[in-house]
């Protein structure tokens, strides 16, 4: 593969470099903030060779190329200066939610990191082995070296994470270094010596050991970021040189002594706590979701927010997130490896099975899965859900924790403990995802052609799109469209589940008029009770979702007006919600509304009309069994 010539490629798809605000990449995807993300072509990505899928989440766009991200990534920032992420909501100028900023800043920061993290874990799996063996002492100067190797990154963590956090938050990286250095500095860890005596200006301090935390340093330098800002508009340019930083030192140090590292451990313990006590109820229950549903959290990006707990616990003995979240890895490779056996004929997708079970297996890099295999053939995603949820069950159950930091493969396996119970539960989960697989297949992609009777739409013949599963008698079907506006693809709607087809195939629609009316004749089966989606079933069987807007559940049915509810009759073109779309867009939110099409009782070929605008009640998708 030709890395540089594809790094080029992604860079001129993306909108060029005048469109990139920063760039940096994990174990498989290159992250970017754009200025513009609409500027990039995502279905020309999509459709690139060596490039599994786009995802947009968090506030990046994020372009998943599998294993050897990092060469192309080497090739892209040649001659080249992005930076690093910066928040999405400053480059580009759109409304994030609190929640998604979160979500990103902990994922810009430790993204760096996550190199590092795993290969020092993987050195500790290492000796644990060595020294289970009998091939090592663990007194032995060698073994201390490399003991050393492995445990710097997170015993010095709070440094790290302070450049990381100093980037992400547009502060000077290295005074924000300087402040974790700070409170490991030896003249600082040797105040612990005179217990509580120790105090700054008359005013008590509280020592504590803040080496391998987490929440302090988010906490510091989130401040850290804001007083760097303040200084630099009072303070003379000529001056800030020196003045700036002495001052922000000053200032920020002394306060992470006396109150937010104290606060930061204290929120980190109640929220380890807490985690502690609800598997403690039921280590099961805890380990059925989390096994099952962790490849779903990966999707959305929500897995970052486990990862300062998951540091946290390691600190302290061991961490039970992550070890029932493994499950879900070896669940994904089980299907990686169940669609290998079977896809005889298909020596492309044998090919891309074959390969991603063996890098899933040795160095527990699963996304060419996720997004290749179980976001492509939906038919594999309850398999993934069920064998994920066994293995995380079996961990929860039994305790299982994970002691350092480790991508899940089967190197690792010596961290955690116990060992035994850990393995027969990944065994299981990769067993239970092989087996179904095999038993129940998977969901393969029909490109059919349209039959003869099939009446055109609109303009142009359509190609069919997709197939639907199941067993009514539909011939032809006809689903009008539910709103007036532009027509857009799905896999240019800046959200995973709707662009990559797991939840069903169809069309968006950016609306230019706020109403909703019945795209069929039949019953509303589900309404939302924030009003922003809708579903129905046809007379014919037919399931149908209106999803308007993106993450608009966030509104919480601010400018929804629905005028129907759950089990009322419908006829096609009667209204179902009215929706302020000026007002949504105002508080940030995307107004495209995709309308899909979940289920259908026969196996159908689904036709999109070619229009770029509809009307209401204008033929928008037709299927054909």
């Amino acid at each position: 593969m030709d890395h540089k010539k594809m790094g080029e490629d992604i860079v001129r798809l993306v909108g060029g470099e005048e469109n990139i605000n920063g760039l940096v990449h994990c174990a498989t995807r290159l992250r970017f903030d754009l200025k513009d993300s609409r500027k990039a072509e995502r279905e020309a990505l999509e459709k690139h060779e060596g490039i599994i899928t786009v995802v947009e989440s968090g506030g990046q766009f994020q372009v998943v190329i599998g294993s050897h991200v990092a060469y192309v990534y080497a090739e892209i920032m040649k001659n080249r200066d992005f930076g690093s992420n910066s928040p999405a909501s400053e480059s580009s100028g759109k409304k994030t939610s609190v929640i998604s900023t979160i979500f990103e800043v902990i994922s810009g920061s430790f993204s760096p990191l996550i190199p590092a993290m795993a290969g020092s874990g993987m050195i500790k799996a290492l000796l644990t082995v060595l020294t289970l063996l009998g091939w090592m002492s663990a007194t032995s100067d060698t073994y201390l070296i490399l003991s050393a190797a492995g445990n710097a990154v997170f015993y010095f963590l709070p440094i790290l994470l302070g450049i990381t956090l100093g980037i992400k938050l547009k502060a000077n990286p290295y005074v924000a270094g300087v402040i974790g250095a700070a409170l490991m500095e030896p003249n600082f860890t040797g105040l612990m010596d005179k217990g509580a005596d120790v105090s700054f200006l008359g005013i008590p301090v509280v020592m504590m050991n803040y080496s391998a935390s987490v929440f302090p340093i988010f906490i510091s330098i989130s401040i850290y970021a804001l007083v760097d800002k303040f200084l630099k508009k009072i303070i003379l340019k000529d001056l800030q040189l020196f003045l700036v930083p002495m001052l922000a030192l000053m200032i920020m140090v002394p306060l992470s002594a006396m109150a937010f590292g104290p606060f930061g451990t204290g929120v980190g313990d109640w929220i380890s706590s807490g985690v502690t006590w609800l598997i403690g109820v039921s280590g099961i229950l805890s380990g059925i979701v989390l096994g099952g549903f962790m490849t779903f959290m990966v999707v959305f990006g929500l897995h970052w927010g486990f990862t300062p707990i998951t540091i946290q616990n390691i600190g302290v003995g061991g961490d039970p997130i992550e070890a029932m979240a493994a499950a879900a890895v070896f669940a994904q490779i089980g299907v990686a490896f169940g669609i290998f056996l079977k896809a005889r004929k298909d020596k492309t997708l044998r090919t891309l099975a074959g390969s991603t079970s063996i890098t899933g297996l040795l160095a527990g890099v699963t996304e060419p899965i996720v997004y290749g295999l179980v976001l492509r053939y939906k038919r594999v995603i309850p398999i993934v859900i069920i064998a994920g949820a066994l293995g995380g069950a079996i961990n929860g159950h039994f305790g299982v924790k994970m002691t350092a930091y480790v991508f899940h493969n089967i190197f690792a396996i010596p961290v955690y403990t116990p060992t035994l119970v850990y393995v027969i539960a990944i065994a299981c989960s990769f067993a239970a995802a092989t087996a179904l697989t095999l038993i129940f297949g998977y969901e393969s992609k029909v490109k059919g052609e349209a039959p003869e009777t099939v009446e055109s739409v609109k303009t142009a013949e359509p190609e069919p799109v997709a197939t639907a599963t199941k067993a009514v008698d539909i011939k032809k079907e006809t689903i009008y469209s539910p709103i007036t506006g532009r027509i857009t693809p799905l896999s240019q709607v800046n959200d995973s589940a709707f662009s990559t087809g797991a939840m069903g195939k169809g069309l968006a629609i950016e609306p230019s008029v706020g109403e909703v009316v019945a795209p069929i004749d039949g019953v509303v089966t589900s309404l939302f009770p924030t009003g922003h989606a809708i579903g129905l079933t046809s007379n014919a069987g037919t399931e149908i979702l209106i999803h308007i807007g993106i993450n608009t559940v966030a509104l919480k049915g601010k400018h929804f007006n629905p005028v129907v509810k759950e089990g009322d009759s419908v006829k096609q073109g009667d209204l179902l919600i009215q929706f302020d779309r000026e007002q949504i867009i105002e508080a940030g939110y995307e107004i495209v509304t995709p309308v899909i099409v979940t289920l259908t009782k026969h196996k159908v070929d689904v036709f999109e009309t070619n229009q770029e605008q509809t009307q209401k009640n204008e033929v928008l998708l037709t299927l054909v069994v």
